[in-house]
């Protein structure tokens, strides 16, 4: 098995996909995190976009999200894309759908006051009931079979465990199908391995230095 490094700061959601992909191959691999406020030399060497995750391997580096899963899914043994052809085509869409809820999470965060956190709430729920409508089965999107669609938002239900804590944002309310999602997920080794064991701890100092209306909520 080829060396792989997955290089990223501890949060991010995107590299959390990969480790899930890597995870569920049984791959072996190296998990190296940076300030991504003070990128190190090295790391602006590999990653001419400065941004994380960045996959280095013995032939060099793959940097942008999509591409480190896409890659990992033609060179791993154990494939998480479907194998017909239109759901092929639909799950990545759907990924990209996880995407534009990750961009709605950050909003939701960093909303410097209740009414920019309630607008995006508004704009979360929406999504998620977009979400709802389409799972296909139980206890994963398409069933019982673990796909890379699957790895795309198990981490974003990770953050709503650290925001349920804080306050209840009636943002995940009377969807039963995601809640049902929710819980296979956070049941998963591979979700459960793909991030530190004080995950949950560094997120909320992360939480607290926003400046936002979830912020000051966190600290009363």
């Amino acid at each position: 098995m080829p060396r792989l490094e997955l290089i990223s700061n501890l949060l991010c959601p995107f590299t959390q996909r990969a480790a899930i992909q890597l995870l569920e191959a049984a791959a072996p691999f190296e998990r190296s995190y940076i300030d991504l406020a003070d990128k190190p030399a090295w790391f602006l060497e590999i990653s001419p976009l400065s941004k994380a995750p960045v996959l280095r391997t013995e032939r060099g580096a793959v940097f942008e999200p999509a591409v480190i899963c896409e890659y990992l899914e033609e060179t791993l043994a154990n494939r998480l894309h479907p194998e017909d052809a239109f759901e092929r085509a639909r799950h990545p869409a759907w990924i990209e759908f996880a995407s534009a809820i990750t961009a709605d999470i950050y909003g939701f965060y960093t909303a410097p006051n209740a009414a920019a956190m309630r607008a995006k709430a508004e704009s979360l729920a929406g999504k998620f009931g977009w979400l709802e409508k389409h799972i296909a089965a139980t206890p994963y999107f398409a069933g019982r079979a673990f796909h890379l669609v699957d790895a795309a938002y198990a981490p974003l239900f990770r953050l709503f465990d650290t925001f349920d804590q804080i306050g209840d944002f009636g943002i995940l309310a009377g969807l039963e199908r995601v809640a049902t999602y929710r819980a296979a997920l956070a049941g998963r080794p591979s979700v459960q391995q793909a991030v530190a064991a004080n995950y949950a701890e560094v997120f909320r100092d992360y939480l607290s230095d926003q400046e936002s209306r979830l912020s000051g909520l966190l600290a009363a």
